[in-house]
């Protein structure tokens, strides 16, 4: 059934723009069956020794499908536009003539888009400044700075050269703390190593903490944890952190992914997380997906950091990963009091690498109390 629906774009695409094309049959059956082949990308991933969620197959191949679909998804939508105005000429009684010009411009206009949607998902991301205000932040902290890094997904897409890249630039940004709040990888230990190893050059006066995302559980998270934790990467998995300057202290928590329950770990539990938080400390906390950040607000939390839904990669499209992350997609939101932070990612899971008004980010985030 999943790939079923992610086949329909493509179907629409032949039975709309691909047969009433003026060229021989032969030609439409083959670019059809180039169409159908572009939707199918993650079944063909299953035969990888990876699988769907890590393919192992070239960093070029994998680029070549996300352009191949984005342009396929693209032109999809373009042709329901084209259909849509037609019908409304009918309708009124001045039809319009679709031209085969019209429809090789359309497909030209796609296939471009469709690259500079896959360029603004494999760069290494541009630097976001986010400023946020917390009304009990000691003034030590006036002006503190933290990283947010998040949904990685290091594989065979966003591979070694990508990450020594990413933090090569991550240091200049000089960041008093590195937060990176899950999804690091993709794959096994065996088949990541050498990709993840330029994590090594991650450090911060404050050190460098982490928390699982959903796709850890798909890899034997609990060895994940640990090699990550010898690059530096200290776990925060229902726990805390204190942070101090002088007597003032600030407080860093972190949650395992809401999914850990489901695949045998322990699951999140705020209540463990905070507990020993001093009263006064502003507390800032680490969950991976941001749909629990009403319950999470009802709790002693001033700014939870999330990421998991890539911002929603398409302006438009994002709407659709509203409802299963509780409305909360893109940037900042005021949840009963608590700031949430949702973070586009750093990079994304490479099944859909595509993204259009929703670009990827390196996050510094500047603490300023609220007056």
């Amino acid at each position: 059934m999943f790939h079923l629906i992610f086949s329909i774009p493509s179907w629409y695409v032949i039975a709309r723009f691909v047969f009433p094309l003026a060229m021989p049959l032969v030609l439409k059956i083959i670019l059809s069956l180039v169409v159908l082949l572009a939707s199918q990308y993650l079944l063909i991933s299953r035969f990888t020794p990876g699988g769907i969620f890590s393919p192992e197959m070239p960093r070029a191949v994998t680029i070549l499908f996300s352009w191949a679909f984005g342009t396929v998804l693209l032109l999809a939508f373009t042709q329901i536009l084209i259909d849509v105005v037609t019908l409304i000429s009918l309708l009124v009684r001045h039809p319009l003539q679709m031209t085969p010009g019209i429809r090789y411009g359309a497909a030209l206009l796609t296939m471009v888009v469709a690259a500079v949607g896959v360029h603004q998902a494999i760069r290494i991301p541009a630097v976001k400044e986010v400023t946020i205000q917390i009304d009990n932040l000691p003034r030590e902290f006036e002006g503190y700075q933290l990283l947010q890094l998040t949904d990685l997904h290091i594989t065979k897409m966003f591979n070694s050269a990508w990450t020594t890249a990413m933090v090569k630039k991550a240091m200049t940004l000089d960041a008093d703390l590195i937060l990176v709040t899950g999804d690091v990888i993709d794959g096994t230990l065996e088949n990541r190593r050498n990709d993840v190893e330029p994590l090594r050059g991650l450090h911060a006066p404050d050190g460098v903490y982490a928390i699982t995302g959903n796709h850890e559980y798909f890899f034997e998270q609990q060895r994940w944890t640990e090699h990550l934790a010898t690059l530096g990467l200290q776990p925060l998995l229902n726990s805390h952190t204190l942070i101090k300057r002088g007597d003032a202290e600030l407080a860093i928590a972190g949650l395992p992914d809401v999914s850990a329950s489901r695949r045998e770990a322990t699951g999140p539990n705020l209540e463990l997380a905070l507990e020993g938080v001093p009263a006064d400390a502003p507390v800032i906390l680490m969950d991976h997906q941001p749909r629990n950040a009403r319950q999470n607000a009802t709790h002693k939390v001033d700014l939870q950091l999330s990421g998991h839904t890539h911002g929603g990669l398409i302006v438009g499209f994002d709407r659709l990963f509203a409802k299963p992350n509780a409305g909360f997609v893109s940037g900042l939101y005021d949840v009963d009091g608590m700031q949430l932070y949702v973070n586009n990612g750093t990079a994304l899971w490479p099944g859909m690498a595509v993204r259009l008004g929703r670009p990827s980010e390196l996050t510094r985030i500047t603490l300023q109390r609220r007056e």
